[in-house]
């Protein structure tokens, strides 16, 4: 694709504002759980995760090399696992009550899938060696 190292850097930076946004309303607590706040710290700061993770990411973008392309791959791979290990962690429904999700979830979930895409389609030009 023409435009995809633009794409993922522009999904990476969506990505790390994600975690900042609301993700889930928890009804019996009245909170609202965003990827760095939760209720004693119980489900952790995947933000601080998708923030390392994501800016690897974006640096992978911006180098125009086959080794980091190929870096990339593996590197947004674990960004989309650890997003729905995440989703499947914040939405899950515990003692009769299932949280309400909010669009910054849906967002996080989103951008880190699309991270992959781009990640999956370079565009990189390679130069043929002559055989000589």
């Amino acid at each position: 694709m023409k435009f995809s190292q633009w794409i993922g850097i522009a999904s990476g930076i969506l990505l790390i504002f994600s975690g900042f946004m609301n993700w889930t309303w928890y009804p019996d607590i009245h909170k609202y759980f965003t990827g760095f706040v939760s209720e004693n710290n119980i489900y952790g700061k995947p933000g601080k995760i998708f923030i390392y993770l994501t800016t690897i990411a974006i640096l992978f973008f911006a180098i125009p090399r086959i080794w980091a392309k190929r870096w990339n791959v593996l590197i947004c791979t674990i960004i989309v696992a650890f997003a729905i290990k995440t989703y499947i962690l914040y939405t899950s429904c515990y003692r009769g009550v299932c949280p309400v999700k909010q669009p910054g979830i849906w967002i996080m979930v989103a951008s880190a899938a699309i991270i992959l895409l781009c990640a999956l389609l370079p565009d990189l030009k390679i130069k043929e060696k002559s055989p000589e």
